[in-house]
């Protein structure tokens, strides 16, 4: 998609990057990151101590060394959160850019063509677009039949049929058009497009802390304090023993030993794991709802869309006693001519296989009356003189039937329950008081959506289906999916107070909706994802909203909130480990020239006590950006249980962060006596 980045290390960014990074170190900008805000106050402390000491006597080659990588510390951990930041302002940029350089080709009311900038187009214009052209805005195809590549903006990489009529005459500017040659009306006024939507929540998705991020600061703050205290009863300890430390020394012993490298790391974490959602064209509108992605241990799920591929395929005519299926399926074009659902136009092709009627288009009647369908009576039809045909759900054509004086069949009652049962949604067609048969509707379940549900399973996540299905049909598609349970027949109230009775239950429950109906309960769940697509009511009820409007992407999302959260917490270990090898790499050469006996805990055999205390410091501060691409690209995502997650942590981030001091310290020790800096 447009504005998508996979080099970190583009000189673009980095040029901007380290821009920024001198920009942040203004202390009212600094100061969110307590940590490193510490670190700051103590370089320009030891940067006052290295200029007296090139007045006076003192160690001016080690303090000025020290101030040096003091303040490198700081901007390396600016630089790892303005890296990131780039990342989603270059998106933003290459999204204007995508919308500025679109062309038109507007068709006048005198029949004319003229090319204009696709941002001088309104809503109403219409507008023609060729095999080959980038459809200039967001609109419905009134003409013509075309293949739609929308990969440049959602990022789906199949290409798509769009044609007049139905659901699927939308298409969005800034893809392209395949084949064929449509007219488009445009539905937008500028400024309202898909794209400006995406650039303006791109540019106004702010990173908010998490509370788990909160808590985890307040550890890091927790630690410093605890490693302040440590530092200052040094002093008498060591005026005690007779020793002499130098305040820079304490300084820098101070910095190794306090978090700094995940307190520097934190921000890129958590702007990564929002343009990670990005990518995925998700839009997390508040901190709560990136946090919630990862602790989400309950989902549910829509089934249409989601657990299904969404359009249901006319399998099969089931003609009750005396009806032949040639009557019924005669009734049942009838019935769907009008019918501009998925669903209604496979009733049709499945009536031109069975009458072995051929060629596109199927004309009514002339006389006849559609009976549009309605969410009430839950049937459509057509009327066509005296004749009165009907098609809907199995309850409401036995109540119209009934209505009539006519008797709802003990065959057709046995094939809508036999529909049921095997997972398909059966419709019922009836001409007047006569009921004529079934329509089997097949539910195609997604391929692999039941191995991802039993892989995010091993996270301890359960999956609910939610659906206005009957419950025999919901129970057989929950069983081919592998869902642990359902809701049948649910309305807006009933999503509402299943989310509260999971949530009394002591779950973090996630939804997905698009409706003005699903808003009371998007507003109530912890991650609310609502559709790009869907109403204003729900994107403000939301804390999530998703670009693609794809009920399937609710995985996605809690897939890259497990994800963020394996990064914290492995750069969390990694970084705790860092410091203790650091305390036993520093403590000995504090004391060892007093007390030689202490030497032999100097297990690297560090040339001297000021090399040792340089190769820390300098090891510290390179540590930030080397781990900044892991922290913006993320720890692989593996399910597991929390507790194979956290030995897996101990095993390869905790040992990791015990040896990487000991293996760097004494390189950078050999650099610094070889280098006569020390």
């Amino acid at each position: 998609m447009p504005g998508k980045i996979t080099n970190v290390w583009q000189p673009s960014l980095i040029k901007q990057a380290v821009r920024d990074a001198f920009l942040k170190l203004n202390p009212f900008v600094q100061r969110r990151n307590l940590v490193m805000f510490l670190v700051e106050l103590t370089a320009l402390v030891v940067t006052i101590i290295a200029i007296n000491d090139l007045f006076n006597s003192g160690n001016f080659k080690l303090d000025v060394q020290i101030s040096l990588w003091l303040w490198l510390t700081v901007l390396f951990s600016n630089f790892s959160e303005a890296l990131a930041e780039g990342r989603g302002r270059a998106q933003a940029e290459s999204l204007r850019q995508a919308r500025k350089d679109a062309m038109a080709n507007k068709l006048e009311p005198d029949g004319k063509i003229e090319q204009i900038s696709a941002t001088r187009l309104r809503k109403g214009d219409l507008v023609i677009v060729k095999e080959g052209e980038i459809i200039p805005s967001d609109g419905d195809i009134i003409e013509g039949i075309g293949l739609v590549d929308e990969s440049a903006v959602t990022g789906e990489s199949a290409p798509v049929v769009r044609e007049p009529g139905g659901s699927i005459c939308g298409v969005t500017g800034g893809t392209r058009l395949i084949s064929g040659q449509v007219k488009v009306r445009i539905t937008v006024n500028p400024g309202q497009t898909f794209l400006d939507q995406m650039i303006t929540m791109v540019e106004s998705a702010k990173r908010q802390k998490t509370p788990n991020e909160r808590a985890l600061e307040l550890l890091l703050i927790g630690l410093t304090v605890i490693f302040i205290v440590v530092v200052v009863t040094l002093v008498p300890f060591a005026h005690y023993l007779n020793v002499s430390i130098p305040a820079a020394v304490l300084i820098a012993l101070l910095v190794c030993l306090v978090p700094t490298t995940i307190s520097g790391l934190l921000p890129a974490i958590g702007i990564a794991g929002m343009e990670r959602m990005l990518k995925s064209n998700v839009v997390a509108l508040s901190g709560r709802g990136v946090e919630a992605s990862g602790n989400v241990d309950l989902v549910l799920m829509d089934k249409t869309g989601t657990i299904t591929l969404g359009n249901r395929m006319a399998t099969e005519f089931i003609p009750t006693e005396g009806v032949t299926k040639e009557d019924l399926a005669e009734a049942a074009m009838l019935s769907s001519l009008a019918d501009d659902t998925p669903e209604g136009r496979s009733i049709l092709d499945l009536c031109k296989r069975t009458l072995g009627i051929r060629g596109r288009d199927i004309r009514a009647p002339e006389g006849s009356t559609f009976i549009p369908f309605s969410a009430t009576d839950r049937m459509s039809g057509i009327d066509i003189g005296g004749r009165e045909i009907r098609k809907g759900a199995g309850d409401s054509i036995e109540e119209y039937v009934n209505m009539k004086g006519g008797r709802f069949s003990e065959g057709t009652h046995a094939a809508v329950e036999s529909i049921s049962r095997e997972g398909g949604t059966p419709l019922v067609v009836a001409e007047g008081s006569r009921v004529l048969g079934a329509i089997r509707l097949k539910d195609i379940v997604k391929p692999d959506i039941k191995e991802r549900l039993n892989s995010m399973r091993k996270l301890g996540i359960r999956f609910v289906m939610i659906t206005g299905d009957n419950p025999v049909t919901a129970e057989a598609i929950a069983a081919e999916a592998g869902i642990d349970d359902f809701i049948a027949r649910a309305s807006p109230g009933a999503k509402l107070e299943a989310i509260r009775k999971y949530q009394k239950d002591g779950h973090m429950v996630a939804m997905i909706g698009d409706g003005t109906n699903d808003a009371p309960a998007l507003a109530q769940a912890d991650l609310a994802v609502a559709m790009n697509a869907g109403t204003q009511a729900a994107r403000e009820a939301a804390n999530m909203v998703d670009l693609d409007s794809n009920p399937a992407k609710l995985l996605d999302i809690v897939e890259i909130g497990k994800q963020l959260l394996m990064t914290r917490g492995a750069l969390t270990t990694f970084s705790i480990a860092n410091d203790v090898a650091k305390y036993f790499t520093i403590f000995p050469a504090l004391f060892v020239a007093q007390y030689p006996v202490l030497n032999v805990l100097n297990v690297m055999h560090l040339a001297t006590p000021t090399s040792a205390i340089l190769a820390a410091i300098i090891f510290n501060a390179l540590i930030i950006p080397a781990c900044i691409p892991l922290a913006i690209r993320g720890v692989s995502y593996k399910p597991a249980t929390t507790e194979a997650l956290l030995r897996q942590n101990l095993l390869i981030y905790g040992i990791g962060g015990l040896i990487a001091p000991f293996i760097g310290i004494k390189i950078i020790d050999i650099l610094v006596i070889m280098l006569n800096l020390a």
